[in-house]
C-alpha cells in the first residue's frame, strides 16, 4: 500500500505530538522514536481510526484520554508488551503498521487530520466517509477562522506601525465581531 502522506509528514506530525501529548506508557515514547529514525520504516507507516481491524496495528493513548494505553494486533493475536512490538517491527520492516492514537480533541486536531488515512482493513458495514467529510469541514472552517484572524491582526499591526487611527478602528473592531462569532 502506499501512502498519500510523505515521510515528513508523518515524522513532523509524530515529533509535534510527542511535544505536545504525554503517552501512558513510557514505552510508546521510545517506540515512536524508533519510526522516526528510519525513513523506510516510516514509508510502512499510516495513521487511522480503528485500527484493530488491521492485520498489524498499534494503538497508543495518551494521559489526557480514557483509552488503553498501549496495544499491538498482528493478525489475531494482541499483547500490550510494547518490547514484543518493538522487536515484531524490528525483524519485520517489509509490513505495513497501521498506528492509532487516542489524544484530547485528537478529531479537531489539524496537525492530526494532515496525516490520517481512510482504514483500508474496516469491515464493509463501517462506513467513515460521513464521518471524515465532517471532520475535513471542521478543520478547514478552523483554518479559514485563523487565516482571517492573523490577516485582520497584520492589517492592525500595520495601522499601528503608520498611525492610522481611523485603519486601526476599523481593524480592531473588524476582529472584535469576528471573535463574537461562534467557533
Amino acid at each position: 500500500m502506499s501512502s498519500t502522506v510523505s515521510v515528513l509528514e508523518k515524522k513532523d506530525f509524530i515529533k509535534w505530538f510527542l511535544n505536545h501529548y504525554q503517552l501512558k506508557k513510557r514505552e510508546c515514547v521510545w517506540l515512536l522514536n524508533y519510526l522516526v529514525s528510519d525513513d523506510q520504516l516510516m514509508e510502512k507507516v499510516h495513521f487511522v481510526e480503528k485500527a484493530e481491524y488491521c492485520p498489524k496495528a498499534i494503538i497508543m493513548s495518551a494521559q489526557c484520554t480514557d483509552g488503553v494505553p498501549f496495544r499491538f494486533y498482528k493478525q489475531n493475536v494482541l499483547t500490550t508488551d510494547a518490547e514484543k512490538s518493538f522487536h515484531d517491527i524490528r525483524l519485520n520492516q517489509e509490513e505495513e503498521i497501521y498506528l492509532e492514537l487516542n489524544f484530547n480533541a485528537s478529531r479537531l486536531t489539524p496537525e492530526y487530520a494532515s496525516v490520517l488515512e481512510e482504514n483500508p482493513h474496516l469491515p464493509q458495514n463501517m462506513s467513515m466517509d460521513k464521518k471524515y467529510g465532517i471532520w475535513a469541514e471542521m478543520v478547514l472552517e478552523k483554518s479559514i477562522e485563523t487565516y482571517r484572524k492573523n490577516d485582520i491582526m497584520a492589517k492592525i499591526d500595520a495601522a499601528l506601525d503608520q498611525k492610522d487611527y481611523d485603519s486601526f478602528t476599523k481593524w480592531t473592531n473588524e476582529l472584535k465581531n469576528l471573535e463574537k462569532q461562534p467557533s
